[in-house]
């Protein structure tokens, strides 16, 4: 926001509010939030911005979800509509990039996993990927987790069920990614890629996507337009730009596994 011209304590004042909470007490923070009369709200991923719509539509809410029009959360990204604007993270479609590229990574490949956020994920987000890897003759089993503790256990149950390789599907359930999601991968031996490349930077085999702080000043910027003045039912949904593969090659290493010479060739960046 300093960037933007508001520096907290002269232009501007921020009321911190997480929502971490369970999913049945979403309308309730929405609410106490709501009631605090901001100029706006920044907030997501898509229940808790969900439940500030229910709270709502009047106060500009600056949203970041996955697919903001597949959600129904605005009519479009050229024109949002209501009271909601942000960014769209292009999820669907990477998540099918990043499966080409673990399948890429690991060479003959023939069963995978997806890890999947269970309270967002739908059979319409699935589909696709299964056909994919079908048609590449890759069985593709998805393992859904519920909750941040289940991670570990469910990274356990994809091992042994005979997966060869992990592809962690876009939800903030799985960022920022924690130790124990790193170290039970790498125990598992499991190749594994995940939708931040910060994921890469932090012990992760791959990473592939917009950059989290990428995405987080494109949130700013966004805000502070409506803090100008601006509606958001007038301001398009943004999209990521800049998409960047981090390889691991000390991850990799650690599992006994080698990246083909020709995807770290690509990759923007490469920790040896």
């Amino acid at each position: 926001m300093r960037l933007n011209g508001f520096i907290e304590g002269q232009n501007l004042t921020v009321i911190p509010d997480g929502f971490d909470v369970s999913f049945d007490q979403l309308d309730e923070r929405a609410t106490a939030v709501v009631k605090a009369a901001p100029d706006a709200i920044v907030g997501g991923p898509e229940p808790p911005l969900r439940a500030l719509q229910r709270a709502t539509s009047i106060i500009p809410l600056i949203g970041m979800t996955e697919d903001m029009v597949a959600a129904g959360l605005v009519a479009s990204l050229a024109r949002p509509g209501g009271n909601t604007t942000g960014l769209s993270l292009l999820s669907p479609e990477l998540n099918g990039k990043r499966q080409d590229i673990l399948m890429e990574a690991v060479p003959g490949i023939r069963r995978m996993a997806a890890l999947a956020d269970a309270n967002l994920t739908t059979l319409s987000l699935i589909q696709p990927l299964q056909d994919a890897a079908r048609a590449r003759e890759v069985e593709l089993s998805i393992f859904p987790v519920t909750r941040l503790d289940d991670i570990a256990l469910t990274i356990d149950r994809a091992k042994a069920a005979g997966a060869q390789a992990l592809n962690f599907l876009a939800s903030a359930l799985f960022f920022p990614v924690g130790r124990i999601v790193i170290e039970h991968t790498t125990a598992a031996r499991l190749p594994a890629i995940h939708h931040w490349p910060e994921a890469a930077d932090a012990g992760g085999m791959l990473g592939y996507g917009p950059r989290f702080s990428q995405v987080w000043r494109q949130r700013a910027r966004i805000t502070a337009k409506v803090l100008r003045g601006a509606k958001p039912a007038d301001l398009p949904v943004e999209q990521p730009t800049n998409f960047e593969l981090v390889i691991n090659l000390q991850a990799a290493k650690a599992i006994g596994h080698e990246v083909p010479a020709g995807l770290v060739l690509r990759a923007d960046k490469v920790i040896e």
